[in-house]
């Protein structure tokens, strides 16, 4: 492993722009109300699970002899030798893909200023994968490099949508600031970039990360979920907020009364998440309401931490959504359903450890959780998939 010289949280309050809009004054006053009305809970019936780790090692690690020419270092580089981690899952022609990050070593640089690059993992059983031997989504010389250069594409998360087209979120990052990127596909592998989610609107440069797309199982896929006529977005990291749009492309992010972006979630006090919430994998709709699986960061403060987790840590965590309003969260589980206990997931880039939820898939009957550990390496959790989670949905077809 490479020494590090700034951790995660230095690195996250070097994006001052990101790290102003999570913990504005507003936005903290704007949620009190909506953390009252919420419930936090223990284990419930509407959660998905329970998930049970089934590889003892990861199942997607880095590779030194990874070598592709890099369009923008016009070199050969060795573009998954540092880690390999944050996956995105879809199922295609009966196989587990994964869409995993991936950060190169160019100069052993500090966390969060690798290049990152998203390679392509394949599998016919959901653990043990292969992979293609170069990125499917990179900087380039195209017109997101500007966005993307030299820090990359992080972080994906895939949607099918209703006529076969796959639709990608992720992080652009180009060392100075952050924004969603959105890009789709026929095939996961060539990709057409069409720059930030919210292109066109007043919020086309919002600095955020972490997208996921809510969707539904139809036919014994994952999809695109409409409601109400609209497909639906969360996003964020240190708050969550929602977006809206028609077309899976173009979307509009919802608005409180007072023309700021509506809050969804924040941090809760001695709780996993009271460091900051981020969006996981793809919410699912269920009959029970949208299950929402995100990421929650322990405090590194005392004052307001978790005791029972250590200082920094990101667990998963759940949270119910109203299934014909996602606007309004009905409940969130009080301690998390994952957190870091294998020394994997305990040890690597991120020294606090990581159990970064970020890819959900329905494959061979069950609920496969793709995640990343310690910002190093991809971890696997399966679980059970009840008639409830499969089973026909009303207004939400």
């Amino acid at each position: 492993m490479s020494e590090i010289s700034l951790t995660r949280a230095e690195f996250l309050r070097g994006l001052g722009a990101s790290a102003a809009l999570a913990f504005a004054d507003p936005v903290w006053s704007r949620d009190l109300g909506r953390k009252a009305a919420s419930r936090h809970v223990g284990n419930a019936a509407w959660q998905l699970g329970p998930f049970s780790r089934v590889a003892t090692e990861p199942v997607i690690k880095p590779d030194a002899n990874a070598v592709f020419d890099c369009p923008m270092r016009k070199q050969p580089i060795d573009w998954m030798s540092a880690h390999a981690f944050n996956p995105a899952s879809v199922v295609r022609d009966g196989q587990m893909v994964v869409l995993f990050r991936a950060e190169d070593r160019p100069n052993e640089k500090a966390i969060g200023f690798h290049t990152s690059r998203v390679g392509y993992a394949y599998s016919d059983d959901g653990e043990h994968f292969s992979y293609r031997p170069t990125p499917v989504l990179y900087p380039d010389e195209d017109d997101q490099k500007r966005a993307e250069w030299e820090g990359g594409c992080e972080d994906p998360r895939i949607c099918e949508g209703p006529d076969g087209t796959y639709y990608v979120t992720y992080t652009q990052w180009n060392h100075e600031r952050v924004r969603l990127g959105l890009a789709t596909s026929r095939d996961l592998i060539h990709w057409q970039k069409h720059g930030s989610v919210f292109a066109g609107s007043p919020y086309e440069q919002l600095a955020t990360k972490s997208a996921a797309i809510i969707q539904k199982i139809d036919g014994g896929r994952m999809k695109a979920a409409k409601i109400n006529g609209k497909y639906w977005m969360v996003f964020g990291e240190g708050i969550i907020y929602i977006a809206t749009s028609i077309d899976l492309i173009h979307w509009s992010p919802i608005e409180a009364s007072d023309d700021k972006l509506f809050v969804l979630m924040a941090p809760r006090a001695f709780h996993f998440d009271s460091g900051l919430p981020e969006v996981g994998p793809p919410p699912l709709v269920t009959d029970r309401g949208i299950v929402m699986l995100y990421n929650g960061k322990n405090s590194e403060f005392d004052a307001n931490r978790d005791p029972n987790i250590g200082p920094g840590t990101y667990s998963g965590g759940q949270a119910l959504l109203d299934p014909h309003d996602p606007t309004k969260l009905l409940a969130r589980t009080a301690t998390p359903f994952i957190k870091p206990e294998l020394p994997w997931e305990k040890s690597g880039q991120y020294k606090a450890g990581t159990t970064f939820i970020e890819g959900l898939s329905y494959f061979n009957g069950k609920l496969y959780l793709y995640y990343g550990t310690a910002d190093t390496y991809v971890g696997l959790a399966v679980g059970h998939a009840p008639r409830r989670v499969t089973g026909p949905v009303g207004k939400a077809a």
